[in-house]
């Protein structure tokens, strides 16, 4: 039975084989820690969180990929892999530099493509152009964090830019040819239940391939912990969150891929919430929850006839 449109089937149909993404640290910041636009970056925001223990901007993107194969190389049998680079805004920088560190880690042995995650207000004509040329010849996916299309969320977690940047940057990328990623945190503080499911029709009708969705977590040294720490709001419970991700999936359009559906973080990082379960078996419930229910992907969907199911 069809319950979502699943990464890892994507990946099989797409490439042909297991792949496996590479986290890669290419020493970027964003416009909103530097000054250009803020500092202190987005209220969530913390790299330490989720970066695996080979990544590190002091080593060359060249060994952070020969040490990241060597750390996936207990856990499986793939010899084929993304470049992924994800911490901070991975298109903040000069085209010449940017040139410079994909090709490198598409010059690594066994590495396919990359992925670049980056905010909507990194990119323009010049980078996406160049982009578009890299895609010809390799794969290439841009994911863009979006984290809201709600305008007053995203001031409340100074983000620093709005809804349409996001959607003029996936727009111009779709256009070019480009596999298009998006990312969404679910539960910011003061979102209700209704505006939650009202995101999903909202995503759904943006030119994306690949969605990655995760809960809200309040991370240790963050503002947003002192934020809680003051006047603590609701963060989402398992069940509460497996309940409300399997209706947001039912307003998503059947042929996005849903890449992620949770996040974990180190424990002696997290504030909350404590759900004590590693990210499997989230989505393990999820899809009992759902085949339980008769739900799947794009079932309450406007979108679900402009998108084939893969």
């Amino acid at each position: 039975m069809f319950l979502y449109n699943d990464y890892t089937t994507w990946v099989a149909k797409t490439f042909g084989h297991k792949i496996q993404k590479i986290a890669i640290d290419a020493g970027f910041t964003c416009p909103n820690r530097d000054g250009t636009k803020a500092r202190g970056g987005c209220v969530f925001c913390d790299n330490k969180a989720f970066n695996p223990p080979y990544c590190s901007s002091k080593n060359s993107i060249r060994q952070q990929l020969e040490e990241g194969k060597l750390f996936f190389s207990t856990k499986g049998n793939a010899q084929h892999y993304l470049a992924y680079f994800q911490a901070y805004s991975n298109t903040y920088a000069p085209l010449r530099r940017l040139r410079q560190l994909y090709e490198q880690a598409l010059s690594v042995e066994g590495v396919d493509g990359i992925v670049i995650a980056t905010r909507p207000d990194c990119v323009d004509n010049e980078i996406l152009d160049y982009l578009q040329g890299l895609n010809s010849r390799t794969f290439v996916e841009i994911e863009y964090g979006i984290e809201s299309v709600n305008d007053d969320l995203l001031r409340r977690i100074n983000r620093q830019h709005d809804f349409s940047c996001s959607r003029e940057a996936i727009t111009a990328t779709h256009q070019r040819g480009i596999t298009t990623g998006a990312h969404l945190i679910i539960g910011l503080p003061g979102q209700s239940r209704e505006e939650i499911l009202q995101e999903a029709e909202t995503v759904s009708a943006l030119d994306i391939d690949i969605l990655k969705i995760h809960q809200l977590q309040v991370i240790r040294d963050t503002q947003l912990a002192k934020m809680y720490e003051i006047e603590p709001f609701h963060v989402l419970e398992l069940d509460e969150y497996i309940t409300l991700l399997a209706q947001f999936l039912r307003r998503v359009g059947c042929g996005i891929v849903i890449e992620r559906l949770v996040s974990t973080s180190p424990a002696n990082r997290l504030i909350a919430p404590h759900w004590g379960v590693k990210a499997n078996e989230v989505a393990l419930r999820l899809k009992e929850y759902m085949h339980e229910k008769g739900y799947h992907q794009g079932d309450l969907s406007t979108e679900t006839l402009n998108r084939r199911c893969l």
